[in-house]
């Protein structure tokens, strides 16, 4: 069977190696290096290049200059050539520098426009069969360099067009003179290798800085992981956020508060152990003492009676042992499934569980529950429609809420004393729902109520017949899977008692799940009361 995609996608990651921040440097910084200096490489060459050809075509201008203004007319109106000595030697060839050169007659003359002749004309000087320019020159003298081979040899050219006038004769000479580019191609390549150490020199510099500014750059992440290896296994000290760049400052703060997580985490383990050993220690403590009594006992009565209150305590320790391990779970942050369910009939349910025990107390265990409020044309139509059409619709966890309200029912129920009146109610707000465990008993002081939430706290519990047995979990429980569910529990003044206070109402209250058809009815419905 195939994986599926994440699955590969994520073994991929594993394998993948991992890259450290000068290697990532590197790769994104290098690439773009390396373009800017070949192309500013490419830029200058080219601008050397032509500063270069610029030089060498001025040098090879002069001759073709002196060559022009050595012509001249003799007597009987032909043309001659008188080149004088400094001409001759700028003509020379030299080693790796061979120079060409030549003085065409054209006739009949040209006129500007018109193209080149493709016959040769008479040679005055020089070699007769060099390459002829391409353009053709103008005859106002203006030069015209290009390129060409004369005898295998790459060759650099210009040529002058001129026109030149005696006693009305009109004559038209083409100069040219060449030479080899050997040495412009040298001088090129010498360039190009210049140009190509300054880049490496470069470059070689840009890795050198990369590589030691990222290394001053990781010295305090360094010297952070040098202190995390050497802190002991149970130190949980905030981390020194204040020597690490500003950009790594947020990291540590995570770790820091991940670190204050787990110390808090850490310490509640360490609490709510402390505190599971003293609840069990004093059941267990009680039950031995009742095993040796009943062990001693030679009365079979007194031997029954023994092992009925040994029954009783391993009923309270097994009640403890489960509110225990509810309060462990409820603490855990994953979360059990979630479903669209109606609470008020989940308070319903949790209210006739508890009707037998409220019965043997002789308490007044009552339900007012969100239908019946509204009428009974409301509950009518809860009672045939699907449970689209909850009364208060709630997303949560049904095993969660359904131990919430179990507890709240529970601890009213067993603190309240014999012959109270309790009341389950659920009423549903503008954008939550409560639910709502009120009773007529002796009730807990405001000042006493936050500290009811509190583990084995039992605040109030003095006035009930039940407060014997209780371990002072049940509202821990109920608040942390209140929470859980988005929701939380509140405590306030319950109903008037026989003694002119008050009792105690704990309120669950849960987002109402406002998606439902049945909310604008029941808003409606408010509004006409």
């Amino acid at each position: 069977m195939a994986r599926p995609p994440s699955a590969r996608a994520a073994r991929l990651r594993l394998l993948r190696p991992r890259l450290g921040i000068r290697t990532l440097l590197f790769m994104l910084l290098l690439p773009g290096v390396v373009a800017l200096l070949v192309i500013d490489s490419w830029n200058d060459y080219q601008t050397l290049s032509e500063i270069t050809n610029d030089a060498y075509d001025s040098a090879l201008l002069e001759p073709a200059r002196v060559l022009e203004s050595s012509i001249e007319f003799t007597s009987d109106g032909r043309l001659q050539v008188a080149t004088p000595l400094y001409a001759q030697v700028m003509l020379e060839s030299r080693a790796g520098l061979r120079k060409y050169y030549r003085i065409e007659e054209i006739n009949p003359p040209l006129a500007d426009g018109q193209p080149a002749p493709e016959a040769a004309g008479h040679t005055l000087l020089g070699m007769p069969d060099l390459p002829r320019p391409q353009p053709w020159p103008r005859s106002n003298g203006a030069p015209v360099f290009y390129d060409g081979v004369y005898r295998d040899d790459p060759v650099r050219l210009v040529g002058i067009l001129r026109d030149l006038y005696y006693h009305g004769v009109h004559r038209q000479v083409l100069v040219l003179v060449g030479e080899s580019t050997s040495k412009r191609i040298e001088a090129e390549r010498a360039a190009q290798r210049q140009e190509f150490l300054r880049d490496a020199r470069m470059l070689a510099l840009v890795v050198l800085m990369v590589w030691w500014g990222v290394a001053w750059a990781l010295r305090p992440l360094h010297r952070l992981r040098s202190d995390i290896r050497a802190r002991s296994p149970d130190d949980q000290t905030p981390l020194d956020a204040s020597g690490v760049p500003s950009e790594v400052a947020p990291l540590v703060e995570a770790v820091n508060h991940h670190i204050e997580r787990h110390r808090r985490m850490l310490a509640e383990q360490t609490q709510f152990l402390d505190d599971a050993s003293h609840q069990l220690r004093t059941p267990l403590a009680i039950m031995l003492t009742q095993a040796q009594y009943a062990l001693r006992e030679r009365d079979p009565d007194g031997m029954r009676e023994g092992l009925r209150g040994i029954i009783g305590q391993l009923g309270r320790s097994r009640r403890l042992t489960e509110q225990l391990l509810q309060l462990a779970h409820a603490s855990q942050g994953e979360l059990t499934a979630r479903k669209v369910l109606d609470i008020n009939d989940l308070a319903r349910d949790v209210v006739l569980q508890y009707l037998p025990l409220a019965h043997e107390k002789q308490q007044d265990l009552g339900w007012d529950g969100a239908a019946e409020s509204h009428g009974d044309a409301v509950g009518h139509q809860i009672e045939s429609e699907s449970s689209l059409t909850a009364v208060a619709p709630v997303a949560g966890s049904e095993v969660e809420l359904h131990e919430a309200l179990s507890n709240l029912v529970h601890n009213a129920v067993n603190y309240a004393p014999s012959g109270a009146r309790i009341t389950v109610s659920v009423v549903v707000q503008d954008d939550r729902v409560e639910v709502r465990v009120a009773d007529n008993g002796a009730g807990i002081e405001p000042a006493l109520r936050a500290r009811a939430f509190e583990r084995f706290n039992r605040a109030g519990a003095e006035g009930g017949q039940g407060a014997a047995s209780g371990s002072g979990l049940g509202l821990a429980i109920a608040r942390a899977y209140a929470r859980r569910n988005g929701g939380d529990i509140l405590l306030q003044d319950g109903e008037s008692n026989a003694s002119g206070g008050v009792g105690l109402s704990a309120v669950l209250w849960i987002p109402l799940l406002r998606d439902n058809p049945l909310i604008q009815g029941l808003d409606s419905v408010k509004k006409a009361d």
